[in-house]
């Protein structure tokens, strides 16, 4: 199969950035496009001057020049930006991969709508190791079952914009399916004051801003006398671009639907 062509949403950010550098590096994806927000700095320069290694393909404030170029879409924006591109991917006929996090009920459905028409991989964290820490939780909850409260511990940097991280909430999920609850009914967001007496069925999550912490997340099972901890600790952003790179490759070759990393890494 041939490498995929991608196109990059939000080049010059942090993410964009890392993306780059792994698609130049990883040799299983070709950069072929690249693209940011109009006023944002490097328009016009080399994506490649980013990491020091021109590699002939420019930073355009034009997403559709962009994703035209490419095969794939990867966009870990905003919300509202990411929904723009996958726009634009749609009626181009482009596969896109979603990283992005804070999407609303009703702006998921869009993306299941789009899912329609286009492959798209949409997952909350891409990093192979998450996800595989996604299935523990769903043998720990089956076991750990009763006479376990259940907390959910997140650190970001101090940038993200969001809370709790996706990631945080998509292992609430799990948990709650697993056990057979209703997240939005059993989630607790924080404690202040007097609480009272925690409730057995609630599922809580903490969330820590600060630094420069690309993502700790650590799902709690505490009993009587014991505690189980289950943690990932990302010491970079590059896992998160590999897997994104491998949503791709996934991708390649499909007319349509709405996927997660658990399709791509055959879990499912």
């Amino acid at each position: 199969m041939n490498a995929p062509r991608i196109a990059v949403a939000g080049a010059t950010g942090r993410m964009g950035r890392m993306l780059i550098e792994a698609a130049l590096a990883d040799g299983s994806a070709t950069l072929a496009g690249a693209f940011d927000r109009p006023g944002a700095p490097f328009i016009g320069r080399d994506a490649g001057e980013l990491l020091g290694a021109p590699c002939g393909v420019a930073i355009v404030d034009d997403a559709r020049v962009a994703i035209a170029a490419a095969d794939c879409v990867i966009d870990f924006t905003r919300p509202e930006g990411t929904l723009a591109h996958l726009a634009l991917a749609r009626e181009l006929g482009k596969a896109a991969v979603i990283g992005t996090t804070g999407f609303s009920a009703a702006q998921k459905a869009e993306i299941a709508e789009a899912a329609r028409d286009i492959p798209v991989v949409f997952a909350p964290n891409m990093a192979v190791g998450v996800n595989a820490v996604f299935r523990l939780l769903e043998v720990a909850a089956r076991i750990l079952n009763e006479g376990y409260d259940v907390e959910i511990i997140e650190a970001h940097h101090r940038h993200k914009v969001d809370a709790p991280s996706g990631t945080a909430l998509r292992m609430g999920e799990v948990v709650a399916h697993e056990l057979g609850r209703d997240l939005d009914a059993c989630a607790i967001y924080g404690r202040e004051g007097v609480t009272g007496e925690r409730k057995a069925e609630t599922i809580g999550f903490s969330t820590i801003r600060g630094g420069d912490v690309v993502g700790d997340h650590t799902v709690l099972f505490a009993g009587t006398g014991e505690r189980i901890e289950i943690t990932h600790k990302s010491g970079s952003r590059m896992p998160y671009a590999l897997g994104a790179l491998r949503a791709a490759r996934f991708l390649a070759g499909r007319a349509q639907g709405l996927f997660d990393m658990q399709d791509v890494l055959g879990l499912r």
